[in-house]
């Protein structure tokens, strides 16, 4: 019944991992850059069709996913390119062909690319999911010239193979395990998988759609998460990750709250902003 993929490690317990420069905490934003296919039922939805239909196309939906590709993302670039933060990308495959220019952009602001499947669809519904996480490895490193060090299970899903077949296709470190503030190593039966600290708490899926916060939700929570993250921190190092969604928080009344974020964390010493493959590098190096 206990976690099969790590060993238990209380975190107060470990030997005190320290960052460069000795920052306490190296914070992640993470865009999550998907693609739905109007052919199919919508990923998820902002407005119900009437009668409690389901509709193919849903264009409500898909407009909504839509316009965070169109608008939105680049609402969140240009926060972030204010405050000179690299974002990590996690990226469907598909969006290398269907929204070039994303790609394009990202790469020449020197952001990190992480594969998050083929299109926005769970593994546990694909007829062979090696294939699904080949593809979108050949995909990404095809367009950018890089094969993704990391990934992240569309809807963080896995199945119970998922981290083996993984480390066999040359991937490095997953975000799929929101269970620590830290890397630790996964169990896999051959090569090697880091997990990195992802987040189901600053991550405007749950704190909008599910919880249904008001647009302030995001900084308010930052804020709060980061304190406490940067007061352990002197002990020892702390991961934050900044989960984010175009058509979410890429929206008018939200993106100002995105922007407070980045404010509030510049005003203190003792941070580095980092990538998902740059907090590989370091974890393997001081753990080494």
């Amino acid at each position: 019944m206990s976690n099969p993929r790590a060993d238990y490690s209380p975190i107060f317990q470990r030997e005190p991992l320290k960052l460069p420069g000795n920052a306490r905490v190296a914070v992640w934003p993470i865009i999550n850059v998907e693609e739905w296919d109007i052919g199919s039922a919508m990923a998820r939805a902002v407005l119900p069709a009437p009668q409690g239909a389901s509709v193919i196309p849903d264009i409500t939906n898909f407009g909504w996913f839509d316009y965070g590709l169109r608008v939105g993302f680049w609402r969140l670039k240009r926060v972030l390119d204010k405050h000179q933060v690299r974002a990590t990308v996690s990226l469907n495959a598909s969006i290398c062909k269907s929204y070039p220019a994303i790609v394009e952009e990202s790469t020449k602001s020197g952001w990190e690319i992480l594969g998050h499947g083929f299109i926005q669809r769970v593994l546990n519904l694909e007829d062979d999911e090696r294939d699904v996480i080949r593809r979108s490895i050949q995909l990404i490193k095809e367009t950018t010239g890089k094969a993704p060090r990391g990934w992240m299970g569309p809807g963080l899903a896995e199945t119970f193979d998922t981290p083996d077949i993984l480390a066999e296709e040359g991937i490095e470190y997953v975000c799929d395990w929101c269970n620590d503030d830290q890397p630790y190593p996964m169990k896999v039966k051959s090569g090697s998988l880091v997990s990195i600290p992802y987040t189901v708490e600053i991550n405007d899926i749950p704190m909008y759609l599910v919880q249904h916060h008001p647009s302030p939700e995001i900084f308010e929570r930052s804020r709060d998460q980061f304190d406490t993250l940067y007061e352990e921190g002197a002990e020892s190092a702390r991961i934050m990750a900044i989960s984010t969604h175009p058509y979410i928080t890429g929206v008018p009344h939200r993106i100002r709250y995105y922007d407070q974020i980045f404010q509030y964390i510049k005003r203190h010493e003792g941070v580095v902003f980092m990538t998902g493959s740059e907090i590989l590098d370091w974890y393997r190096e001081v753990t080494a």
